[in-house]
């Protein structure tokens, strides 16, 4: 793999052009918007605007900001999602974009933006078609007011869009959709489930590992990576056990945003390739995709960068020094398997998941696998895959953590 300590050309690394963090940050929402605009698109879903939604309007309308509300952001959102809420934006004539929520809104935001300042349809600006940096004009202003602690989403040039049409995702990567400002308050995600604490903690940490294992990695992106690491390894138990914990809530917070700043300067790999056609087939949520897939992953690609599996094992406590190097990457997928266990990931496939039989997983293997492959992430994995041996992950997953009777569910 290529040697994550060493910057061999040149490379960008992108980041909001400002991030306001603490307890209290989402009340500078208004003064951030008014450098940028006067009507604001405020997009949410409808959940999480009945939460906070009182809070981010008033703000914003204290500052003299005009506010239009498009709050039917779907978990996983879609074509049609940004499609209407662009509508809502023409309407009115907004000029600056308010996302209020985690991925799902932010990826909502970002595409409202490409459409605002691009000729074409949506789909026209994915990988798969445009290319990477395939969105040739910037976005209008965007402000991220952050309620999760783990997709990172606002630190990215990253968008990913369900595509219902044909039950796949597609991703869109450019420069061009980064926000100008995040908000990251640890008061604004006090009131996530245990669920949802877990769905994201996980998203976190895969972003960091896979940002961390990636081919592309870098010296900037390892450091991203290893601090998020480290504080998910510490404040993401607590986080999910006692969701009041607001160091904890801070700390996990901190950490997405430093995970996305390793996966959007790097890349994600092998679990993300594999996590999007799960997600689209089986309606599960991405973090609970992801987290699924990961140890697997971790397992199949150690043998590749041996030395930073071992880095992973040794930050989440389940190697030390008198391992040796390959003794400790072995570690590593299994503490991931504990920290899945600890928080009772694959319990959550009762009420967010749409699991198949085997017959039927089956059948759609091959669309998942294929759906990978084009996806260009496994490209980026330390150990390279090849069709078959994707399709044995899928398999061994379905039936290690997705059967009803599984080992992991059971």
């Amino acid at each position: 793999m290529t040697d994550g300590s060493t910057i061999r050309e040149p490379r960008l690394v992108v980041s909001p052009g400002k991030t306001v963090l603490g307890p209290g940050a989402v009340e500078q929402v208004g003064e951030y918007a008014g450098l940028y605009g006067s009507t604001a698109l405020l997009v949410a879903s409808e959940q999480i605007f009945d939460i906070h939604g009182e809070t981010v309007r008033e703000a914003l309308e204290g500052a003299g900001i005009e506010v239009v509300v498009y709050d039917e952001v779907r978990p996983d959102p879609t074509v049609e999602n940004i499609e209407s809420a662009y509508d809502r934006w023409t309407e009115h004539d907004c000029d600056v974009i308010v996302t209020l929520g985690g991925g799902s809104s932010i990826d909502t935001g970002k595409g409202v933006g490409i459409l605002a300042a691009n000729d074409g349809d949506i789909r026209d600006f994915g990988v798969d078609r445009a290319g990477y940096e395939g969105v040739p004009n910037p976005s209008p202003p965007i402000i991220a007011v952050n309620t999760t602690t783990g997709t990172g989403s606002e630190t990215t040039r990253s968008v990913v869009v369900s595509d219902e049409s044909t039950s796949t995702k597609f991703l869109i990567v450019s420069k061009n959709v980064v926000p100008e400002v995040a908000i990251e308050d640890p008061e604004l995600v006090t009131s996530l489930p245990q669920s949802h604490t877990a769905f994201t903690g996980i998203d976190a940490l895969t972003h960091a590992i896979e940002a961390y294992g990636s081919v592309k990695s870098h010296s900037v992106t390892d450091e991203f990576a290893e601090n998020a690491i480290r504080r998910i390894a510490d404040s993401f138990l607590k986080s999910w056990a006692n969701g009041d914990d607001i160091d904890a809530r801070m700390d996990m917070m901190i950490a997405q945003l430093q995970a996305g700043q390793a996966f959007g300067n790097s890349s994600v790999a092998l679990v993300h390739g594999m996590a999007r056609p799960l997600g689209a087939q089986l309606h599960v949520p991405h973090g609970l995709a992801n987290g699924l897939i990961l140890p697997y992953v971790v397992e199949f690609s150690a043998i590749a960068a041996p030395e930073k599996y071992a880095n992973v094992a040794r930050m989440l406590g389940a190697a030390d020094e008198s391992h040796s190097t390959r003794e400790a990457a072995d570690r590593a997928s299994e503490a991931i398997f504990r920290m899945c266990e600890d928080v009772k990931l694959t319990s959550y496939l009762e009420d967010y998941g749409e699991v198949p039989s085997r017959e039927e997983y089956l059948d759609v293997v091959g669309k998942m696998t294929q759906d990978a492959i084009d996806s260009g992430s496994p490209d980026n994995n330390p150990r390279k895959p090849t069709r078959e041996e994707i399709e044995e992950l899928f398999v061994r997953i379905y039936d290690d953590a997705l059967a009803p009777d599984s080992p992991r569910r059971s």
